[in-house]
């Protein structure tokens, strides 16, 4: 594996990869202590699944709105200096936390989670990008896998700080005491990143943005990776968001003790990362994300159907996770591959695209409050169907291609 990847990160690059794949594990800190807010916010202020899922919205409706000026900025200056200005708005987001406590306004720690959201999403539509940029197009696929398989560890950090410190003791303080806290290490990291040498990655010529909209919009495996990134993150974001609430009906357990399956299910997508990142030596990217896509299916179908049998719903909703794991850097991957020029406006696409999170996710919220937590799965199965059509599409326009070069 770790031969591998030598040969998939060239030894220029080794540096400012190690140093922007820390930013996959900072995102993936906020998401899924995100997720678990959820429940806070539902205990602390007696609020519905559909009112708690506006956490979802403000985070990742900032997403939306940031990532376009996000890739313009890194366009027109350099990645570097959209990884400053995504670390600061983070870091500024998180220390809000701590006066929305005073006030006790829902509203106020809405803006707080846009405001941190926001320098998620720069972060995002800068590294990932960069990552692909670096070194050979042929393993451009495998190298964002690699980057982002830190993602989950940072997601496994954040479950661990949110079942510490905010769903034993769930009251706004500890919920603002902590994010503060995480505010002025991204801080202490933002010095770090200031000081690092890296590439500038700035544009030798900064063409018309409507001409690189205009090429987009004709390639149609990326117009077809952005539909399907939208219906994938927003399948994500619903499984993990209800996910605590699932196992605390389905085990009859608190908030604290239903997180260690929460935890169980993003371990699982972290060890994932890195299985099938080593099996796209021996199969296409699209092909294993066509299998995954279908074993989720199945899966959350189980989830829906299964309603009331304990650990055989939790089970499955647990190796969903597993299965889940390959599909967002694959899409995003698959997408940008031959854009060319025009990747640093297509990566605002694919990371607008995670609007599906702040969309799905109250929908989800919507069926639970009528239907009851199990059949709002209904909702990410949905939404796997779309990715496992975008495999298949990508996988027959690849072997059309291949006829035709013949």
């Amino acid at each position: 594996m770790v031969n591998d990847m030598v040969k998939t990160i060239e030894k220029q690059y080794i540096l400012p990869f190690a140093l922007v794949s820390v930013l996959f594990l900072l995102w993936g800190l906020a998401n899924n202590m995100t997720d678990t807010l959820l429940a806070a916010f539902r205990r602390v202020m007696q609020m519905s699944d559909t009112e708690t899922s506006l956490i979802q919205f403000s985070f990742y409706g900032s997403y939306f709105c940031f990532a376009l000026p996000a890739a313009l900025f890194i366009r027109r200056i350099s990645y570097k200096a959209g990884i400053i200005l995504g670390l600061l708005l983070y870091a500024g987001g998180a220390i809000l936390f701590y006066p929305a406590a005073l006030t006790e306004s829902y509203l106020f720690y809405l803006v707080a989670i846009y405001i941190l959201a926001g320098g998620c999403s720069v972060l995002e539509t800068t590294a990932n990008p960069y990552i692909l940029s670096m070194g050979s197009p042929e393993t451009a696929t495998r190298r964002l896998n690699i980057a982002q398989s830190f993602n989950p560890i940072g997601s496994i950090t954040g479950i661990m700080l949110s079942k510490q410190f905010i769903l034993r003791d769930i009251s706004l303080n500890s919920i603002s005491e902590t994010y503060m806290g995480l505010g002025f290490v991204l801080i202490a990291i933002m010095v770090v990143m200031v000081m690092s040498k890296m590439p500038a990655g700035k544009d030798s010529a900064f063409g018309s943005v409507g001409a690189s909209f205009a090429r987009l919009i004709r390639n149609k495996i990326y117009v077809w990776g952005v539909v399907a990134q939208f219906f994938y993150v927003g399948a994500q974001i619903g499984v993990w968001s209800f996910t605590i609430r699932l196992v605390m009906q389905e085990l009859n357990i608190v908030e604290a003790n239903a997180a260690t399956y929460y935890l169980a299910s993003i371990i699982c997508f972290c060890c994932a990362r890195f299985f099938f990142t080593w099996m796209m030596k021996y199969f296409r990217p699209a092909m294993l994300m066509a299998w995954a896509a279908a074993a989720d299916i199945v899966l959350c179908l189980i989830v829906v159907l299964m309603s009331g049998s304990g650990w055989i719903a939790v089970g499955a909703l647990v190796l969903v996770s597993f299965f889940m794991s390959l599909q967002f850097p694959t899409i995003y991957g698959i997408a940008l591959a031959d854009v060319g020029d025009d990747a640093k406006i297509g990566a605002s696409g694919l990371i607008m695209a995670i609007v599906g999170g702040a969309l799905l996710t109250p929908l989800q919220g919507l069926v639970s409050d009528a239907y009851g937590i199990s059949v709002s799965y209904i909702i990410p199965l949905i939404c796997f169907v779309v990715v496992l059509g975008y495999s298949v599409y990508s996988l027959t326009s690849a072997l059309s291609l291949r006829r035709d070069e013949k």
